[in-house]
């Protein structure tokens, strides 16, 4: 096993500062991504160790939140210094799990949680959290015990874009960690009581949503919810907070598009969106599955995607050549294989690739790099997210028409705009419907607020956006 965490520690859960043994009795296997070998057993979490968990947390709460926020900040600067050193462990433990090349492993799964870690810690320090407003003292305050349900495609990311501003806030967490990727969360439990966290601040779980999950989201005790992941399992959260009128924040689904207009660098926009609708192996909820091009261009763009995607050959994810790995598991591989039969019998047509496994990667969850052409805006694989290397190309007849195609799906998470008139592209990208848009190949951003709009969810993660999540205003009355 990659991670460092010894053999029953990832059979337990991470409550009140140590790890303890479980009721839950059920195991649930992890599976390497590149052989379909058993990787681990984690034992699911049952509601009872749940009430453990949560309980722990609000024992915690009372000192954490009156702890002055300079303290808070050097103990998130100490977990930072903890992950940084393990970090190479971290990164091998993501590849195993979920596919991701070990190259992308490092720079991204575990380079962007230290840069959201290291933006929160500065955010804090730098934050008011009180301001005079007319006779009023207005004081921001942690908002509670916080439940947090994360995803399996970044394991790291996103339990550290909701844990690190939950306990800069002043809040105590219980995570509810993916199972099909756990290990890195248990790796991660150890470097917080390292970094001298307080037991209970921080509280890991392993367990499905129908479980572990709604367990978590309906416990009473628990004040806040952020949850990342699909949109249907957004919805029966937000279902189950809104009976209780209980604060949530969702980052769910994307459908995101790559918009090029008639006078920017088609071949550099086009290699963007490969690289980009790709990079780990689709499974990125900002992935921009959709180049929107200029119609009389298509030809054009097929043949520069085409060549781009033919670099991106399938390999073992921890050979430091590959740029392309596969992918988490074998139900989002048949999942991927679907929609691209499903194009297929829509009238798309293939570009490269297909839903056949490629060559020599039989073993493991494996997926040719494919690219769709005459792809019309309403066809299934234009409409809905797939998570996995497939792209399609459309074509447009004017900004107008761009927009149209792009604002028109159920989300609004991502999106980007291309072109050689900078204001132009500015213009085109305020009239997206989405969080988060790049203008001309853009670097993403882990201090700038991230989120999305419409079946996308709703509140922001990083930077203070992301710690104002987690605190709520107090009128003082002078």
């Amino acid at each position: 096993m990659a991670a460092r965490v010894e053999d029953q520690h990832v059979r337990r859960g991470y409550i009140g500062g140590e790890f303890v043994e479980l009721d839950g009795q059920r195991r649930i296997q992890v599976f390497e991504a590149a052989s379909g070998e058993v990787l681990a057993e984690v034992t699911e979490a049952a509601a009872t160790d749940v009430e453990r968990a949560v309980q722990a947390a609000q024992r915690a709460l009372p000192a954490w939140a009156a702890t002055p926020p300079a303290e808070r900040a050097a103990a998130l600067g100490r977990w930072h210094q903890g992950i940084e050193g393990r970090a190479e462990e971290f990164a091998t433990s993501i590849s195993r799990e979920v596919g991701t090349p070990i190259r992308h492993s490092r720079s991204i799964q575990v380079g962007n949680p230290l840069a959201i870690l290291a933006h929160t810690r500065d955010a804090l320090a730098s934050m008011a959290l009180t301001e005079q407003v007319g006779n009023c003292l207005v004081a921001l305050e942690p908002v509670g015990v916080v439940g947090a349900i994360t995803p399996w495609n970044y394991p790291l990311q996103q339990v550290v874009a909701k844990v690190a501003p939950a306990l800069a806030a002043g809040c105590t967490v219980v995570l509810k960690a993916s199972e099909v990727a756990p290990l890195t969360a248990f790796i991660l439990a150890e470097t917080a009581g390292i970094a001298g966290l307080p037991p209970g601040a921080l509280n890991v779980l392993v367990g499905r949503g129908e479980l572990t999950g709604e367990a978590l989201v309906t416990h009473p005790l628990v004040d806040k919810l952020s949850f990342t992941g699909s949109t249907r399992a957004g919805r029966r959260i937000a279902e189950l907070a809104g009976s209780l009128v209980r604060p949530v924040t969702l980052e769910l689904g994307g459908k995101s598009a790559s918009v090029v207009l008639d006078d920017a660098d088609l071949a550099t926009a086009a290699k963007f969106a490969v690289y980009n609708a790709f990079l780990n192996s689709g499974q990125t909820c900002t992935a921009l599955t959709r180049l929107v091009v200029p119609r009389a261009r298509i030809g054009e763009a097929e043949e520069v995607a085409a060549a781009t995607a033919a670099k991106l050959v399938p390999g073992d994810p921890l050979d430091e050549a590959t740029r392309l790995g596969p992918l988490a598991s074998e139900s989002q591989l048949e999942r991927v294989r679907g929609y691209i039969r499903l194009g297929i019998e829509e009238g798309a047509r293939l570009v490269c690739g297909g839903a056949e496994p490629p060559a020599g990667r039989e073993r493991g969850y494996f997926v040719q790099p494919t690219i769709f052409g005459d792809v019309a805006p309403g066809m299934t694989i234009a409409q809905e997210e797939i998570f996995g290397p497939v792209l399609c190309i459309i074509g447009h007849d004017g900004d107008d028409h761009a927009l149209e195609i792009a604002n028109g799906t159920p989300y609004g998470l991502a999106g980007a705009v291309w072109s050689s008139d900078q204001q132009r592209a500015l213009a085109v990208a305020r009239r997206l419907r989405a969080g988060t848009v790049e203008v001309n190949g853009g670097a993403f951003s882990t201090e700038a607020p991230f989120g999305g709009v419409r079946q996308s969810g709703y509140g922001r993660e990083f930077g203070r956006y992301g710690i104002e999540e987690f605190l709520t205003p107090k009128s003082l009355q002078l």
